[in-house]
């Protein structure tokens, strides 16, 4: 990373993925501190609010003034248009107490995350950041996944996606493959 005036700056970095709301983590890294922290997706198993809870105070135990996330195919809920059609096509319908009591409403998941108590959840697109240690650090982020499924971020894997950016100094993706940079 670089400063303004262009001069080094030594960042040190913690990239993980697929917590799956998993809490062990923590321990792990306790006595460790970094300058970013970056969760790149698959925060929960299930797409459930416990879940969404349990991986966040996973990333508040982190030692970083930075946290950066962003979703990925089993954290469905946070990509709103596929949560309400999997609702949809349900068949009985399901009780929609029970889909809010431990899925939320559409929208509920991205509302936890909470970026004045340091974790920022991430949609698509280049983000730029300046860290306490004086460094400026853009980054692109996205979600998006070659799969066949149903789940949430997906593209077919022989049509690729446009991941559109340039000059950034980290992208956070899940897994690009067969993709057209631009």
């Amino acid at each position: 990373m670089v400063a303004d005036n262009q001069r080094p700056i030594k960042t040190r970095f913690l990239i993980i993925s697929d917590t799956h709301d998993l809490d062990g983590l923590a321990k792990k890294i306790s006595d460790q501190s970094f300058d970013v922290s970056i969760h790149c997706g698959d925060l929960t198993t299930e797409s459930k609010l416990d879940e969404y809870r349990s991986t966040i105070r996973l990333l508040y135990s982190i030692n970083a003034p930075l946290k950066l996330t962003i979703a990925e195919n089993h954290d469905f809920t946070m990509n709103i248009p596929i949560f309400k059609k999997k609702l949809a096509e349900v068949r009985p319908a399901l009780d929609p107490a029970l889909v809010e009591k431990f899925y939320g409403y559409a929208g509920e998941a991205r509302k936890l995350f909470d970026k004045e108590r340091g974790v920022t959840f991430l949609d698509e697109g280049t983000h730029e950041f300046r860290l306490e240690n004086g460094a400026l650090v853009n980054v692109y982020a996205s979600p998006y996944t070659p799969s066949m499924g149903d789940w949430g971020f997906q593209y077919h894997p022989d049509k690729g996606h446009k991941f559109s950016f340039r000059s950034v100094d980290v992208a956070i993706t899940h897994g690009p493959q067969r993709v057209s940079w631009i």
